[in-house]
């Protein structure tokens, strides 16, 4: 394995943490980044004891002084920094009638803004190690609805995002790309599903699969498969892809 270091942010659970444990097969030391420090430990250990070194950052990337400060971190561990993945962020699924603005700005500060100012920080790094950023998104940025608003006006945002990093790293040697999940089976999802649920008056088998019919998918996704994605998006074999957005959802939304 050469010498090599990604940072994973919101890699306590879901995504996150799946990324973060598969691209410890793949670089030598990989940074954790979270606001929930004792269940990123838990993910160090695994790390540790696949052969990767782990770093701990219990840091919120909604504070603009915590991209810094990550960056710092790893350079000062590591010396490099050759993939940042950026996966933090939980937007209130809220009606686009019923939120507020200080809901709106706590989506975008995790989320879009942590993202911006962390991928900005750490460019510098990432031009040198000729590295990979990837951005994460999701379907409602292409099916937004009016009951979960920001959902989908924000990942549509990190989208556009990401094609701008992209643009500029074509000439800086950085390689940016947007992964896209469909409904992946996380903690987040599960409690979203066990509260329709409850609000339907119906078990949480019927509510699941009442959820993959609107959808018209077969099952839900699983964390593991997006890390797999995500792996392969910043290994050499995709080194020419740059400014896409790579979308796995089960057939939800058909663009072929």
């Amino acid at each position: 394995m050469t010498r090599s270091v990604a940072i994973v942010t919101g890699a306590s659970s879901g995504i996150g943490r799946a990324t973060a444990l598969r691209l410890a097969r793949d670089f030598s030391a990989i940074v954790l980044v979270a606001r929930s420090g004792e269940k990123l430990r838990e993910v160090a250990q695994e790390i540790e004891s696949s052969g990767s070194s782990p770093l701990v950052l219990d840091l919120d990337l909604a504070s603009p002084a915590a991209a810094d400060d990550a960056v710092k971190a790893a350079l000062d561990r590591f010396g490099r920094i050759d993939a940042l993945v950026n996966v933090a962020g939980s937007v209130p699924g809220l009606d686009l009638f019923e939120m507020t603005d200080q809901q709106w700005d706590a989506g975008l500060a995790l989320k879009f803004h942590g993202a911006r100012r962390l991928t900005m920080h750490a460019w510098d790094a990432l031009k040198a190690s000729q590295g990979a950023v990837i951005f994460t998104s999701g379907n409602a940025a292409i099916l937004p609805r009016a009951g979960a608003a920001a959902v989908g006006a924000i990942n549509a945002a990190i989208e556009a995002l990401a094609k701008a990093f992209a643009e500029r790293g074509i000439d800086d040697g950085v390689q940016v790309n947007c992964v896209s999940p469909g409904a992946i089976m996380t903690g987040r999802r599960l409690a979203m599903l066990e509260k329709s649920a409850t609000a339907r008056q119906v078990d949480i088998d019927t509510a699941k699969a009442g959820f993959l019919k609107q959808a018209g998918i077969k099952r839900f996704g699983s964390p593991e498969e997006i890390a797999d994605l995500v792996a392969f998006a910043v290994s050499p074999p995709a080194r020419w892809m740059t400014g896409t957005v790579l979308r796995m959802d089960g057939g939800e939304i058909r663009t072929v």
